[in-house]
């Protein structure tokens, strides 16, 4: 296994890479997509964010039975299986589109399909990526591997945004199907794992992957860490970012510059983890998790447009750092066999809260103030960061040395 080349370049990495990219460039245009159908068929503000909770709660609710169901079964057949739910309810969308006869409650069903199909999804694929790396190339296949969805979703927006000017939105959700399709014909040419483990209840399951959780303090600590710095990127940045672009600066145009600069930052973080190999990878990847309060910290000042910008850019540079680091250290520490139970565990810790931060991001600026909100928000993410650094479980994990083989393999 230890080849010249290496695992990453294998053909279970490629099909996994070219999949992902396409399934997310259909995904990146499907948003745009929605929103426009909704308020063409006579929705309102209301009835789109009716229909993206619908998607989101779904996915919150099953992701650790999706994580039981991908540590059980050949992940690739589970991805296949997803992908075509997902595919199901994105053409039915787009049917109701065409024949004009779109309802909400058809949407929010659609939406719930899909959100559903994305709780098996992201276990099963993040743990059949882990299994098609070789551990001494890891942080150079994650790295590559980020790089490409980033520029998917960076152009899949904007194809999105002009193919429904183009075509209408229905156009653009049957192309979203489509991409569902073909990233599920490609999976069906992996290589079979076999079923993973021996069948046991799911509350036996589960209770093993939250003993695999709990056991690790770098893990969940990290996830605690992310649960207020998502919450918080997501209701302070996303929700008051607008906001504070329309009082402060030139209102859509600017605010579109700002999120720019962000996926810039992300691509260009994902090129440079291609070349860079800490040591001590969480000690490295958290204190750059650190930069996303850069963003909210220049909209609290009143940063100019170009102060805003090169923060943003930073932000996306420090997201990828981390992300590369953790999805590193994830491949060293988890066991195969357990991963895709970590994983759903980690992506409920890691989003759960969300929701709840977008929620109450607008009326605490209206209560507070909008600058003294984005304020706290800056504080919360630094003070949650720092205080996972000072923990000697983060501060000492190391990069395994290089060896001819996977333990665990």
């Amino acid at each position: 296994m230890g080849t010249k080349t290496g695992l990453w370049r294998g053909r279970d990495y490629r099909l996994q890479l070219a999949g992902a990219v396409i399934s997310v460039l259909g995904s990146s245009a499907a948003p745009v997509a929605t929103a426009f159908a909704i308020l063409d068929a006579g929705g309102s503000g209301t009835a789109v964010g009716l229909v993206s909770a619908s998607g989101v709660v779904p996915a919150v609710l099953f992701f650790l039975i999706g994580g039981v169901v991908a540590d059980r079964l050949p992940r690739h057949l589970v991805i296949v299986a997803a992908n075509l739910v997902s595919a199901v309810a994105q053409a039915s969308f787009a049917l109701v589109v065409f024949t004009h006869s779109a309802r909400v409650w058809e949407l929010m069903l659609f939406a719930a399909l899909n959100g559903l199909a994305i709780a098996f999804r992201m276990p099963a694929t993040e743990g059949l990526l882990m299994r098609s790396v070789d551990p001494e190339q890891a942080s150079k296949a994650f790295a590559l591997f980020r790089t490409g969805l980033n520029g998917a979703q960076v152009a899949g927006a904007a194809l999105g945004g002009l193919l429904v000017s183009a075509f209408g939105p229905g156009s653009v959700l049957a192309l979203d199907a489509a991409t569902f399709l073909i990233a599920g014909g490609l999976s069906t040419r992996m290589r079979a794992e076999g079923r993973l483990r021996k069948r046991a209840g799911l509350v036996a399951e589960l209770r093993e992957g939250w003993r695999e959780f709990a056991g690790r303090r770098w893990l969940w600590s990290v996830v605690a860490q992310f649960a207020v710095v998502n919450a918080l990127g997501v209701g302070a940045f996303a929700v008051l970012g607008p906001l504070a672009a329309d009082r402060h600066l030139d209102g859509a145009r600017d605010w579109g510059f700002v999120l720019s600069c962000d996926a810039a930052g992300m691509i260009l973080g994902g090129l440079l983890m291609v070349r860079l190999r800490p040591r001590r990878l969480l000690a490295s990847g958290v204190p750059a998790a650190m930069l996303l309060a850069l963003p909210t910290a220049a909209f609290a000042a009143d940063a100019s447009l170009p102060v805003l910008c090169a923060a943003a850019l930073i932000a996306g540079i420090g997201v990828e750092i981390f992300s590369v680091n953790w999805m590193t250290t994830l491949r060293q520490e988890i066991p195969h066999d357990k991963f895709s139970r970590i994983a759903a565990f980690e992506a409920l810790g890691s989003f759960g809260l969300a929701p709840a931060g977008a929620a109450t991001a607008g009326p605490a600026a209206d209560r507070l103030g909008l600058e003294r909100t984005l304020w706290c928000a800056t504080g919360a993410i630094v003070a949650a960061s720092v205080l996972v650094l000072s923990l000697p479980d983060v501060r000492k994990l190391r990069r395994a040395p290089a060896a001819g083989g996977d333990p665990r393999r």
